[in-house]
């Protein structure tokens, strides 16, 4: 059995990654996790370190026992100065690499700046062309997560002019999209992800309490399910806190979940009195999923194999 690296990764500049995601290079034939850098490890105040975000990169050619840090991503600049980039969706569609990421102008202090969702195309992973900016009915949009569905894509997205629900919006194309309002109703959230396993259909929100769970057999009528999944703090090494905004990769009837931790909080909370590089850091971690019952369950504590396939 190959076990998982706990932690999975810490990002050797900045020491704040979260938000993955997790993508294959095809030129290079490594998984590559692209993730929110934050700056945990430099002196700011208020909230401005997360804030001024790049994307990076720590990328396996392993199946995924050991990760190295590879930098940050080009993204073409659509105005300019230091702008802010968070929470990246990345996919594969038609010959090239796509991705609907957060987007914020400049480096706030604080929260009340407007957000919205920025569309890129790639050709190796690293060069990114903005291609436009997602046409939504709200000024307050992030982490988008896209999935397939019968004649196009669907588009999962937290509505913050919205108490914070998950929205969904539908396109034909990955370029035009038609939002179609809420997704979920129970609860605010932020960080949906969907995907299939067991031949069931999840979504899986950060609640700020673990992960709400929810299922579907059509991707627009959703049921949660009774119980986070993750709300505790693990037991492996920097693994001691509830589990943050994950993305899930679906592997035919396996299933892993890349998440992030802050080690060194007892409570998630920005308040400007959490100067501190040990209480602001965070770790990534993978954890295996599988179905039972009907049930998504999340084995984090007990030892699960965990090789990526080259594809």
């Amino acid at each position: 059995m190959n076990t998982a690296p706990a932690p999975l990764f810490r990002d050797p500049i900045f020491d704040g990654p979260t938000d993955p995601t997790v993508i294959y290079n095809r030129a290079e034939k490594s998984w590559w996790i692209i993730y929110t850098a934050r700056r945990a490890n430099v002196p700011c105040h208020n909230v401005s370190w997360v804030h001024g975000t790049d994307l990076g990169v720590a990328s396996s050619s392993d199946g995924g026992a050991t990760w190295l840090y590879r930098g940050t991503l080009n993204m073409q600049a659509i105005e300019p100065g230091r702008n802010t980039f968070w929470a990246p969706e990345v996919l594969w569609a038609d010959g090239q690499y796509h991705m609907f990421v957060s987007y914020i102008t400049g480096v706030p202090d604080n929260w009340d700046y407007g957000r919205r969702i920025l569309h890129y195309t790639s050709a190796n992973l690293w060069d990114w062309t903005y291609e436009d900016t997602v046409q939504l009915d709200s000024a307050r949009v992030i982490d988008a997560c896209v999935h397939e569905i019968p004649g196009g894509w669907r588009m999962w997205y937290k509505d913050e002019c919205d108490e914070s629900h998950t929205h969904y919006a539908d396109s034909p194309d990955l370029c035009t999209w038609t939002p179609k309002g809420r997704a979920t109703s129970d609860q605010a959230q932020e960080g949906p992800n969907v995907f299939t396993l067991g031949g069931k259909h999840f979504m899986i929100a950060d609640v700020w309490d673990g992960q709400a769970v929810y299922t579907s057999d059509d991707l627009t009528n959703w049921t949660r399910q009774e119980g986070n999944i993750m709300a505790g703090a693990g037991t492996r090494r920097e693994d001691n806190s509830r589990a943050h905004h994950a993305d899930v990769l679906a592997l035919d009837d396996r299933a892993y979940i890349f998440y992030f931790v802050h080690p060194g909080q007892t409570v998630y909370e920005y308040d400007a009195e959490l100067g501190s590089h040990l209480v602001r850091r965070s770790s990534l971690q993978v954890a295996e999923l599988r179905v039972k019952g009907g049930r998504l369950v999340a084995r984090r504590d007990e030892p699960f194999d965990f090789t990526l396939p080259e594809l």
